[in-house]
């Protein structure tokens, strides 16, 4: 099990990342909320522990930006310090899975990673689904009209979160730092590998489906169905 942990307690996040690496999970660490969500949109994590009170951003905004915004389904538990049934009800709304309060037990912190991470491979679905475009998230195949369609690790991670997206616009910047991180590329480096997407996606079809608005980005949708 691959895990998240955001808190910037080092304490308690070390004592968490210890029991759990113990047991034979991969963690990662976020110390403030802005890199947590940055984490938590460009990587896959079986769960994710959230801390309720962080710098920069507060772990009720990371998950709900994570599921509103990123549209990511990873499992979040939320831990926190306050036990007022209000804070459970707005971490639940936030849209965490589960809520743990502080002082906690490690073993049943494991239990309830394992359940939610189990949960989360269930029913939901890993397919996205663009007109007759598909990209299977297990798998990592693309296809389009039933031809299967090769494409390069960035190529994949643009198309996710253009998929992921669709039929909203994705701004460049948000696309640069979704896909190279703070380590931005050189100016062109997005519109070669759009421009790599729309040859290997659009060019072959009938139906361009990467649409540039330009000045702000680029969106994916299908146009017989999506407003211009």
């Amino acid at each position: 099990m691959r895990v998240l942990v955001i808190e910037d307690n080092r304490d308690i996040a070390a004592n968490v990342g210890d029991f759990l690496e113990d047991k034979g999970h991969v963690v990662d660490f976020a110390g403030d909320g802005v890199t947590g969500l940055h984490l938590a949109v460009v990587n896959d994590f079986d769960a994710i522990v959230l801390d309720l009170t962080l710098p920069g951003m507060d772990g009720l905004e990371v998950c709900r930006k994570l599921r509103q915004e990123a549209r990511k389904q990873t499992p979040v538990l939320m831990l926190t310090a306050r036990d007022a049934l209000d804070h459970k009800l707005s971490g639940f709304d936030s849209g965490a899975d589960d809520y743990m309060t502080k002082p906690f037990a490690l073993q049943e912190l494991e239990a309830r990673l394992l359940v939610l991470a189990r949960r989360g491979k269930g029913p939901q679905s890993r397919v996205l689904q663009v007109a007759d475009l598909s990209f299977n998230l297990d798998t990592l195949t693309v296809s389009r009209a039933g031809k299967q369609i090769p494409l390069n690790p960035i190529g994949l991670k643009l198309l996710q979160f253009l998929m992921e997206a669709s039929p909203s616009v994705v701004t460049r910047q948000d696309l640069e730092h979704r896909v190279w991180g703070e380590e931005l590329p050189d100016s062109d480096s997005l519109r070669v590998h759009i421009h790599g997407l729309r040859a290997a996606l659009d060019k072959p079809f009938d139906k361009p489906l990467i649409q540039t608005r330009h000045g702000i980005g680029y969106r994916m949708a299908d146009p017989d169905a999506a407003s211009s």
